[in-house]
């Protein structure tokens, strides 16, 4: 994606935040729905995709566990995409007082 197509999908400009991040969706009421049905997608998808994959393979070898790995490799699979993409992680402090968490900038403690 380009920059100046970048800076045209996001009408404030900033360009340090991507477009379309759960964040900017929740701001519309509904990022937590879609983020959520987008993770539930990633995993059974992997898992139906992976265990027909193992289902052939124990089908070609003549065994019956593979099927199993695969659901499995689906499932760990589909959670790192949606983790990848920014799907499973609050990008809101959860505790409303809006105080800023994490090191300072300047590198000094903020604990007192």
């Amino acid at each position: 994606m380009s920059k100046r197509r970048h800076s045209e999908n996001n009408p404030a400009g900033d360009a340090s935040k991507p477009v379309g991040t759960p964040a900017e969706s929740a701001g519309n009421g509904d990022g937590g729905y879609n983020a959520g049905i987008a993770v539930f997608s990633y995993i059974i998808g992997g898992i139906m995709v992976w265990s027909l994959i193992g289902w052939g393979l124990d089908y070609l070898w003549g065994t019956r566990w593979i099927v199993l790995a695969g659901a499995l490799l689906g499932a760990a699979g589909g959670f790192y995409l949606s983790h990848m993409h920014g799907l499973t992680s609050s990008r809101k402090p959860t505790g409303g007082n809006g105080a800023a968490s994490g090191p300072s900038e300047d590198g000094t403690s903020n604990a007192k």
